[in-house]
């Protein structure tokens, strides 16, 4: 029996400064739309660090460095494959906050998002990145049932 299992690698990074974060509205043709961090996919060769850098550039105009991984979000899609999200945070950044196509960008107080049109699954996400004792999210789907079961660990 094999152990491998075809994954899909992807990233989150939460930038911030005081009580105030970076956030992007994804627009609604993109998918996933509503407030998230910005992220993308790991592209083959680069380091999952090197990923997060480089979507948070693409999406924010903003180049961070030393992010610090935080945790994982992850789950089991219909097919078998995993989905897997590293997410990072990083207070040390340069240059100017630009939207891209993903959406618009810009800065919000961290105490705000509740209160916000939140892309799906992002309030318990938000539990790893501001919990000192939360470093996973899991989803897991019981057989036969259609609904998410959400695990912080």
């Amino acid at each position: 029996m094999s152990r491998e299992i075809k994954a899909e690698l992807t990233n989150m990074c939460m930038i911030y400064r005081g009580g105030e974060v970076v956030v992007q509205r994804r627009s609604p043709e993109k998918g996933w739309p509503g407030v998230t961090f910005p992220g993308g996919h790991v592209e083959p060769g680069e380091s999952i660090t090197q990923s997060v850098i480089r979507e948070v550039y693409e999406e924010t105009g903003l180049t961070i460095t030393h992010p610090l991984l935080c945790g994982i979000k992850n789950w089991i899609e219909d097919d078998g494959s995993r989905y897997i999200v590293f997410l990072y945070k990083c207070s040390t950044f340069s240059g100017e906050l630009t939207s891209s196509e993903e959406g618009e960008v810009f800065w919000a107080n961290r105490a705000d998002l509740p209160g916000m049109n939140l892309s799906s699954g992002m309030e318990e996400t938000f539990e790893v990145f501001f919990r000192e004792d939360i470093s996973e999210l899991s989803y897991f789907r019981e057989d036969g049932e259609n609904d998410w079961q959400i695990v912080l660990e």
